[in-house]
This record gives structure tokens, C-alpha cells and sequence, in this order.
């Protein structure tokens, strides 16, 4: 780890500490702000191109990049859905204990409160955009929105923090980080390219930027700027090329209507440029919206 992200991770640690050791004794009895029952609900893993696969929940989206040097797992939902995705990604074939990089779109429980155990489970080196490593640290006690919750998934230290652009490698596997930040202030798109026996595609996997309602664009207490980041993200999106979009939850790209459970292989299912571009105008619209709160 290079110095300067070793500074950081020892000083959001430090930090850290000064949380009661009682948060984390009580992980498994945290109450959650909110859950959806979604996203526990199962679903059958599936390819959706080339060494891509889905493994996550009805809305909770969880991807797997398969490589012969190992695998990378991007999102891991709920805690209590650690199970089904190590079932899932034994039904496609693939050890568990082969993942070797987890990653994240961003810092919320619903995306990362299984990163802890599968950690411990696959020892996998934990990776995150450094924006959003003192929320992992913490528990996401420190969010801006969330954390008057208190901790709300078990703490984890990143191994290694991201920078915008910054490219993860595994064998010859190339995934790079977007940094959309706004949802949380390390909130980011991962972009790689994966192929089959016919053709190469490449993904996105797009943390689209909505906004909570508790959210004041303004500026909020631990996140000033958000409102500033939040128009930003919007306007890089816009840009962002590619074949097939995903995103943190199958709701924002439609995977039901794209896939079902007994589809067969078929990537150009996600081909939508015309979905993502209506997704984003949507969250432009909420945006403006919110701009005029007071």
C-alpha cells in the first residue's frame, strides 16, 4: 500500500477506535433503518456476458468478474445474504474462496454489510473509493445521512484506498473506478471491458445518483459540498460509453424485464442507452427539485 493511503487508513482507524467496542458486538442485532424485502429475497444467479455473472439478490446487485487468477465481487448486500451468494457463486461453478478483491459502489449497508465476512471467509483484499473509507471504518456511523442511525453494518479496513480513474487489476482482468460521488461522498461506477466467444462488451456498472429525502443540497453537516457533487456526477454521466449498464439495485436498470430466471444466455438483454439516459434525466429532474428545498 502505497504511504500515503497507509497515512489515511491509520488516521480513519484511529478515529475509529474511539467508537464503543459494544458496536460491534452487536452486528448481528443492529436495527436497520430500512429494509426492503427484495433485498433478502433470492434469485437465480446467472452470466450476463462473457466472465461477468450476477450473483446478488432480487434488488440488491452483486457481480462477480471471473478470472483464472481469481475472482472480484462487487457489492455484497445485506449481511444475512452471505450465504446466498456464496451459494450462487458455487451454482455457476466458481470456489468462494476464490474471490480475491471486493469492491463497492458505495458505503450504505445495503451494499456492504457482507464485506466484512466474506473478508474473513475468502480473505480477500477490500477496496474502496478513499471517500468513503472512514463510513467502512466506522460501520457507516459517520454518513452524512445515515449515521444519526448510529453504526449500521460491521466495521471493515479497506486494504487499499481509490482514487478516481484509479485502474484494479487481477490477471488481465483491467477494471477501472469512476468517482460519482454525491449518494456518498466516495459513491462510484466501476467500467471494463469482459468478452465472449463472439464479441467484447463493455460494462458499465453505474451507481446512479439518487437523492435521500433527508438529503439538503445545500449542504449537511459532514458533507458540504454535496450538492456541488451531486451536479457534477450528474453531468459526467452523461458521458459514460458503453454497452451494457448496470447498477447497484436491479430496480434502477430494470433487470426484471430484461432477465428471467430461465433466459438464456443473452447479453444483449442489457443492451438500453435509451433506459440509462431516461434514468439519468429522472434523477436530474429530482435534483432540480430538490435544489429549491430550503
Amino acid at each position: 500500500m502505497p504511504t500515503l493511503q497507509k497515512t489515511i487508513v491509520t488516521t480513519l482507524i484511529a478515529g475509529a477506535l474511539l467508537t464503543p467496542f459494544a458496536t460491534q458486538a452487536q452486528s448481528k442485532t443492529r436495527k436497520l433503518p430500512f429494509v426492503q424485502q427484495e433485498w433478502s429475497k433470492d434469485y437465480r444467479p446467472f452470466r450476463i456476458a462473457g466472465n461477468l455473472y450476477y450473483v446478488g439478490t432480487y434488488d440488491l446487485a452483486c457481480y462477480l468478474i471471473a478470472t483464472p487468477k481469481g475472482h472480484i465481487l462487487i457489492n455484497t448486500g445485506l449481511e444475512e445474504s452471505v450465504p446466498l451468494i456464496r451459494k450462487h457463486v458455487q451454482a455457476l461453478g466458481f470456489k468462494f474462496e476464490d474471490i480475491k478483491i471486493l469492491l463497492a459502489t458505495h458505503a450504505h449497508y445495503d451494499h456492504v454489510a457482507g464485506i466484512a465476512a466474506i473478508k474473513k471467509a475468502t480473505g480477500a483484499k477490500f477496496m474502496i473509493q478513499e471517500k468513503d473509507a472512514k463510513a467502512m471504518i466506522d460501520g457507516g456511523a459517520s454518513d452524512y445521512v445515515l449515521g444519526s442511525h448510529g453504526a449500521t453494518f460491521e466495521p471493515v479496513q479497506p486494504d487499499q484506498l481509490l482514487k478516481n480513474g484509479e485502474i484494479i487489476k487481477l490477471g488481465t482482468m483491467q477494471v477501472k473506478l469512476l468517482h460519482h460521488p454525491g449518494h456518498t461522498p466516495g459513491a462510484s461506477s466501476f467500467s471494463f471491458t469482459v468478452r465472449d466467444e463472439k464479441r467484447a462488451y463493455k460494462v458499465l456498472i453505474a451507481n446512479m445518483p439518487s437523492i435521500l429525502d433527508e438529503t439538503k443540497l445545500s449542504g449537511m453537516p459532514g458533507y458540504p459540498e454535496v450538492g456541488k457533487d451531486y451536479a457534477k456526477t450528474l453531468a459526467a454521466m452523461k458521458n459514460e460509453q458503453f454497452d451494457i449498464w448496470l447498477s447497484s439495485h436491479a430496480s434502477q436498470f430494470s433487470l426484471h424485464e430484461k432477465h428471467k430466471p430461465a433466459d438464456a444466455y443473452r447479453p444483449e438483454a442489457f443492451f438500453d442507452k435509451a433506459g440509462y439516459d431516461k434514468s439519468l434525466a429522472g434523477l436530474k429532474k429530482r435534483y432540480d427539485e430538490k435544489l429549491k428545498e430550503k
